[in-house]
């Protein structure tokens, strides 16, 4: 049996293009190997990516695997997880997530990292424990709702316990690890 390929090869490849270039540049920038200048490059290419993705969203509701494929759907799903600068956006693309998650054209974890994402940049306290910062002394879970019941929600959206998705990100930005090492795991499902 032969699978059909996406509906719409062109914005899968847009998409993919674009969330590859990011991750590579986030990689390097949690490695700290960019400058001032490279920094703001790559602020800039975020919000292109924002207005990319906003158009798509706009012509076509969420770009699911059946409009995009499942890698191109990962692809926008780490786009509006990283368009921190548009919260509003942030919250609209977790509404439209949700839809196709519902009618299953997405992956409920995508929708939980989105739902994380946009909670704690608009100042609540997260649902999934999805969402982490990078300190210098480490990694640390953004404040989380009922903490006691965090693996039970994490387990009814398809994520590890918490435990092995702390492990997972400790592992990721370790300091022995080389960025090539971090975008592996960047365009991999991981916590």
């Amino acid at each position: 049996m032969r699978t059909a390929g996406p509906q719409r090869p062109d914005l899968a490849r847009e998409l993919l293009a674009r969330a590859a270039e990011a991750a590579t540049r986030r990689a390097q920038r949690a490695r700290n190997q960019l400058d001032a200048v490279q920094l703001g490059q790559g602020r800039h290419s975020d919000h292109a990516n924002t207005n990319v993705l906003r158009r798509i969203l706009a012509e076509h509701d969420w770009p699911g695997h059946r409009l995009v494929g499942p890698a191109a759907a990962r692809a926008a799903w780490s786009i509006a997880l990283h368009s921190d600068d548009a919260p509003d956006f942030q919250r609209a693309a977790t509404t439209l997530l949700e839809r196709a998650v519902r009618t299953g054209d997405a992956l409920v974890q995508h929708w939980a990292h989105l739902h994380d994402r946009a909670l704690v940049n608009s100042g609540r306290v997260q649902m999934y424990g999805t969402q982490f910062l990078l300190r210098a002394d480490g990694v640390v879970l953004c404040p989380v709702r009922a903490p006691q019941l965090l693996d039970e929600r994490r387990a009814s959206v398809g994520l590890p316990p918490i435990a092995v998705a702390l492990e997972a990100v400790r592992r990721r930005y370790a300091p022995d690890h080389r960025a090539e090492d971090a975008l592996a795991v960047a365009l991999r499902e991981v916590a």
